[in-house]
């Protein structure tokens, strides 16, 4: 459409089913720069991709003709089924059902960036569990404790 403009960035973060430790430092680097592919792959801008072994955060770009919701499905099966065939020993790997995703104005992205670089840093201190809560409560996201973390499989 002629003239319309946008800029539209997402901090996504999502763990492992049960928040299991799977990506281990040895295979993250692969892992990351996959699901930055499956993104260019879809028409989004990987701008960070990080985390921990048991969850994952993603600073993205998108279209506007691309959902969040499918966005994230489309990273989340392509990674999940790629893991579990290339990766020896993670057949039983899957991603949690659900995921956050939070709106990142332009110039808020040089500190997104660094918050997910510096992830081993700060989970040394802080669950991903505390994490999470920390996120929705900081975007006033209402939520249900015992909700939370349960059905946790997603291809």
């Amino acid at each position: 459409m002629a003239n319309t403009f946008t800029s539209l960035h997402f901090h996504v973060v999502f763990s492992t089913k049960n928040r299991e430790p799977w990506l281990h430092q040895e295979i993250e680097a692969r892992v990351w720069s996959y699901m930055g592919g499956i993104a260019r792959d879809n028409h989004m801008k990987p701008l960070m991709i990080g985390g921990v072994e048991n969850h994952v955060h993603l600073l993205v770009g998108m279209p506007p003709s691309l959902a969040v919701s499918k966005a994230v499905q489309l990273i989340k099966g392509a990674s999940s089924a790629w893991i579990r065939e290339t990766m020896a020993g993670l057949r039983g790997f899957g991603w949690q059902d659900g995921y956050a995703a939070f709106t990142v104005s332009k110039s808020l992205i040089p500190e997104v960036e660094a918050y997910i670089r510096g992830q081993r840093e700060h989970h040394r201190v802080k669950t991903f569990e505390e994490e999470y809560r920390a996120f929705l409560e900081k975007h006033e996201i209402p939520y249900e404790e015992k909700y939370l973390f349960e059905g946790e499989f997603a291809g």
